[in-house]
């Protein structure tokens, strides 16, 4: 009995498709073949014209999506970063580190010589690590990064021909809307505009500009060279084209991009910052020591620290700004009500370890 493989196609109504009984007969037929004849069976399948173009046709729209995706991680090469503090510096130096040209802005000298002196701090640990055994690589790769930074106290000039500005000063609306409204003035209309806020409405620091559909939101995480997260936040105005940009941008930095919406908190601060809140009302209520609740957090829901000493590394005044604004925004909002202790101690400078003192002391 002579076996036959059936691979009549459709009519071309049917754009070539294979017919079922081109597959069936496949299935049935290669059953009862030797190996030999079972793989030339499978190579006059996909071999067929039908395949053939389904094949072509999918590795064009592989290719297409990949060279779009290149290309709009391509289209960011020089990035502005306003503010030199620890924020702005870690996100100057994994921009640097994946090949962005990059000016640090402050208005201190003072602020940005502590930057640089802080960035090249980092990449030396970096480099020990990364090249271990390779010292004279390791100098190359600091020196290499190092040369991508520039700093400058001229934030209209340096603006000038930048692909992307990242804002990363203090958390107040008022001052990142003046920054963004004297910077839409003189930056070119295709520069996107970004804030690393953690807590303040995109929209409305975006509002300041004339370029809503090229704003978004890059939330980092402290610190930057090691945090792998970044949230990005699309406002009801941002672009699609916008917004698949700095999902590139982010993935180039090696980082792993979430879409967040223009939301309080956005993810992580909205589950986060509560969390902290409660902590410090369950101390003011008498119902657990600050040493007793991190010692709890941390050997009972397995966290890396505990509530007070996370309140001591953030920094408690950015802790208050937080949750001040979320107040204002939602006042009725139990989770967002307001800490007299916590008042208290920002009222006295206890601000956490970069003062020496928070809820704990630190020498």
């Amino acid at each position: 009995m002579r076996l036959r493989l059936d691979l009549r196609v459709r009519p071309a109504r049917s754009r070539g498709l294979i017919r079922p009984i081109g597959l069936a007969s496949f299935c049935d037929v290669t059953l009862h073949l030797p190996w030999f004849a079972e793989a030339r069976a499978k190579s006059r399948l996909l071999l067929c014209a039908p395949v053939c173009g389904s094949m072509a046709f999918a590795t064009r729209q592989f290719v297409r999506k990949m060279t779009s995706s290149a290309a709009r991680a391509a289209a960011i090469r020089h990035v502005t970063v306003i503010g030199g503090g620890l924020m702005g510096a870690g996100i100057a130096q994994v921009a640097a580190a994946t090949g962005h040209t990059v000016v640090l802005v402050d208005t201190s000298e003072d602020i940005l010589k502590k930057s640089a002196t802080g960035i090249e701090g980092s990449l030396t640990r970096i480099a020990k690590k990364k090249f271990a055994d390779k010292p004279e690589a390791g100098q190359e790769f600091v020196q290499k990064v190092l040369k991508n930074i520039s700093t400058s106290t001229d934030a209209a000039s340096a603006v000038r021909t930048t692909d992307l500005v990242v804002e990363a000063i203090v958390e107040n609306l008022k001052t990142k809307q003046e920054l963004f409204s004297a910077l839409d003035k003189v930056a070119p209309d295709r520069t996107i505009f970004v804030s690393n806020t953690s807590s303040l409405p995109i929209a409305d620091i975006a509002s300041s500009t004339a370029r809503l559909d090229r704003f978004g939101g890059l939330h980092f995480f402290n610190p930057v060279p090691m945090m792998k997260l970044v949230e990005v936040i699309k406002t009801s105005q941002t672009s699609q084209e916008t917004f698949d940009t700095l999902v590139d941008f982010s993935k180039a930095l090696g980082k792993h991009p979430v879409l967040c919406k223009d939301t309080p908190g956005f993810i992580v601060n909205r589950l986060l910052v509560p969390y902290l809140m409660e902590a410090i009302r369950l101390h003011e209520r008498g119902h657990g020591s600050k040493e007793d609740i991190d010692v709890a957090m941390k050997l009972g829901a397995g966290y890396p620290m505990g509530p007070f000493e996370l309140h001591d590394y953030v920094g408690l005044d950015t802790l208050k700004s937080i949750i001040d604004g979320w107040n204002k925004m939602e006042p009725e909002n139990p989770l967002f009500a307001p800490s007299p202790l916590l008042n208290k101690l920002v009222a006295e400078g206890k601000l956490g370890k970069k003062t020496g003192e928070g809820f704990y002391k630190y020498k």
